[in-house]
């Protein structure tokens, strides 16, 4: 973990965006916090976060919305404000769609609870 620590890395799924772990553990309660950077064309397909035990969660906070697209998809969230999003990326499908104007920044941050 230590060694992406602070840098800027592809995101997964070929989607086109970067993140950037900031912090982590996996004691006593796993979790990352990324900041995440989507540029334009950069979009995430429906997908779910297989994890190996417990509930996973991740909470988003829209730091800068793009111009046009970047709109985050996933039907039954815990909380869906504007800028907050709080979900169980585990249970639920969720993507985000094509930005096609401007750029998307999201501090990102995920837990596992047993």
């Amino acid at each position: 973990m230590l060694n992406k620590l602070w840098r800027w890395e592809a995101g997964r799924q070929d989607s086109g965006y970067d993140k950037m772990l900031l912090c982590g553990a996996i004691w006593p309660i796993k979790f990352d916090c990324y900041l995440i950077h989507f540029p334009v064309g950069s979009e995430i397909k429906q997908h779910v976060d297989q994890v190996n035990a417990g509930k996973h969660y991740r909470l988003n906070i829209i730091l800068k919305h793009a111009k046009q697209g970047g709109e985050f998809i996933c039907q039954n969230t815990i909380v869906n404000w504007s800028r907050v999003k709080l979900f169980r990326p585990d249970i639920e499908a969720h993507a985000v769609s094509k930005i096609t104007q401007g750029s998307r920044y999201v501090l990102s941050v995920g837990w596992v609870r047993e």
